[in-house]
């Protein structure tokens, strides 16, 4: 039996939708650019430990890469130490504005072994390939260069995930997934890299009502980058959330909300460089494990 040919076109696959919208994220950061440097808090307090725990790193880092163009105090003080600095940045109005490379984590494309370190305050929960962003990463470091950086985790925002699936709201995603510290510590050895530390800082924060949260999470960049973007609240279904984050207030009426910072540290390999521990072992202090080879 003879087969036509060209009566049918292979059915091609189509690409997975992508989760978050790199549009929506380059606008929320343009957006992050035009408050007042005091409104996003959580960036003092993530820039102020990672400076912390790379103070600990006893050696010096000629050539950096700065994830994020937000901190202006953050980027200063790494120039402060000597290094060559470079900043990639998704927002294109924030990234003009600094001399910064407008491009998304997860799609920079820089020559391999470019930087001995890479600093990342916030953003790997919101790429839409994950493991892909800490390969390119993990490709332009040198050898036993360093991956230090930090984002918001699983656990965060309890509260707000309950307001938002009270009865009459929409049952639409708004809140983004999170990544724990398993899943963390998993990739980051998976993707190469070497003396892997994460762990997790828990900070609550008491508001007066829903909508001092919604403006932190604003003028911090954590508001929905889904794709495609859910359909806005109406005025009901945004009473009924306030009305239940409110009902999980304190005696004194306000609402202690809960953020967990995951910060983790990966090193390029290198010979030199002292053999993991056997997995669960876990005895190592963060100070230690952020020691350069002799």
């Amino acid at each position: 039996m003879k087969h036509r040919r060209g009566r049918h076109k292979r059915r091609m696959s189509q690409p997975p939708r992508p989760l978050f919208s790199p549009a929506r994220h380059g606008a929320q950061r343009d957006r992050m650019a035009r408050l007042p440097a005091s409104a996003n808090f959580l960036a003092p307090l993530i820039a102020e430990t990672l400076l912390d725990r790379l103070a600990m790193v006893t050696r010096e880092f000629s050539r950096t890469l700065l994830i994020g163009a937000h901190d202006a105090a953050l980027a200063d003080h790494l120039r402060a130490t000597g290094t060559d600095l470079t900043i990639a940045e998704a927002g294109p109005r924030l990234a003009a504005g600094t001399g910064a490379i407008a491009v998304e984590a997860d799609s920079i494309d820089l020559p391999f072994a470019s930087f001995d370190l890479i600093v990342w305050p916030g953003g790997l929960d919101s790429v839409n390939d994950v493991p892909g962003a800490l390969l390119r990463l993990r490709a332009l470091l040198a050898p036993d260069g360093l991956l230090l950086g930090a984002f918001v985790g699983d656990g965060s925002l309890p509260r707000l995930r309950r307001a938002v699936m009270t009865d009459g709201v929409r049952s639409i995603a708004r809140l983004h997934p999170q990544i724990d510290l398993a899943a963390m510590g998993n990739l980051l050895q998976r993707v190469g890299f070497t003396l892997p530390v994460v762990d997790v800082d828990a900070l609550t924060v008491r508001y007066g009502d829903w909508f001092a949260l919604v403006r932190d999470l604003r003028a911090a960049g954590l508001s929905s980058r889904l794709t495609p973007a859910p359909p806005p609240l109406t005025r009901e279904e945004a009473a009924r959330i306030a009305a239940a984050f409110a009902g999980q207030g304190d005696p004194d009426g306000r609402i202690a909300e809960s953020f967990r910072i995951v910060h983790f540290s990966g090193w390029a390999p290198h010979p030199d460089q002292p053999q993991p521990a056997r997995r669960g072992s876990g005895t190592a202090s963060l100070a230690e494990a952020l020691k350069p080879k002799d």
